[in-house]
């Protein structure tokens, strides 16, 4: 759909900018956004035009401007179905300081995005008193969980989103279709499309400890010729690069190369392409482990775009 120009929209937990990023594609104006770690804020006003991001706790601000449109992503590692998890761990509770913006505000719809094991297993319960919060606030809300390659960015990547509209508009939201993948309008976007062109071994821009047992206990290599596994936070465990030779499967949990040669896994600078941001980005601050934190832990701004671009015309 066609945005009207100008439509104000507030951000929360933003991160490196891109949800801001996406957000700007699609015509709105970001009159606020937020975020406590000082490197993503730098990196946010270093590549969102005219940055209006504030730093430090959400829970730290008591007044916000008007806006139309509020997005949030609160961090995830409460919920992640890889790693250690703890039900009750404060990272859970989020949501509430996000509920609290959004009663404040008032906006005509709101975005959040989070992992997919928000919506499994134990996860269910916090996923329920979410939606509650939100629907006790005014709201219409629906949720999904999409893949990140069905919509044209360059990775294997589910992704929860609830959206909501307030009640009174009497709209109610519908997710947008895959618009990539087999018998659909394009192909999924490859891995070589996207960083084929770089150089073999970038110097300094990945992990260079050793492939260990935890690493190899699942498949992290994907052919040149599909898009990328998932790009997460943690330096060690991103994907292999797929010049790497193919990983064998051995036993449950247990993986081994199934020929010789060089391996590594992917740099902070192809992760930042297989999530689907632009190449003009810049990925200067913080050490190369935390640019990687920066860029596994944000929303691919392509995803976003589809997404915010099927809110329907509540905005006049």
């Amino acid at each position: 759909m066609r945005f009207m120009r100008g439509i104000s929209a507030i951000s929360l937990f933003s991160g490196c900018g891109g949800t801001d990023s996406a957000l700007q594609r699609s015509g709105f104006r970001v009159v606020w956004a937020n975020d406590i770690w000082d490197v993503a804020y730098l990196t946010y006003r270093d590549n969102i035009p005219n940055p209006k991001i504030e730093l430090g706790d959400i829970a730290d601000f008591g007044c916000f401007p008007a806006a139309q449109l509020l997005v949030g992503c609160y961090p995830c590692q409460g919920y992640s179905q890889g790693g250690r998890r703890t039900s009750d761990a404060p990272v859970n509770f989020l949501y509430r300081q996000f509920d609290r913006v959004l009663r404040a505000v008032r906006p005509r719809a709101f975005v959040v995005e989070n992992v997919s094991g928000m919506a499994f297993g134990e996860n269910l319960n916090l996923l329920s008193n979410q939606l509650r919060r939100y629907r006790l606030a005014g709201y219409r809300v629906t949720w999904k969980v999409l893949d990140a390659k069905d919509y044209g960015v360059p990775q294997t990547r589910r992704r929860i989103f609830i959206v909501g509209i307030r009640s009174d508009l009497g709209e109610v939201y519908t997710f947008p279709g895959p618009t990539h993948g087999p018998g659909r309008h394009h192909p999924y976007v490859t891995q070589r499309e996207v960083i084929g062109h770089l150089p073999s071994w970038p110097s300094g821009g990945f992990c260079p400890e050793p492939l260990h047992w935890y690493y190899l206990s699942r498949n992290r290599r994907a052919t040149w010729g599909k898009p990328s596994p998932c790009i997460v936070g943690h330096w060690r465990q991103v994907p292999l690069h797929p010049f790497s030779p193919p990983l064998v499967r051995r036993g449950s949990d247990d993986w081994c190369f199934g020929r010789a040669g060089r391996a590594r896994r992917l740099s902070y600078n192809e992760c930042a392409l297989l999530q689907g941001f632009p190449p003009e980005w810049q990925w200067n601050r913080g050490t190369v482990r935390q640019r990687f934190q920066l860029i596994g832990n944000a929303v691919p701004p392509p995803l976003f775009e589809a997404v915010i671009r099927a809110v329907p015309p509540v905005w006049n």
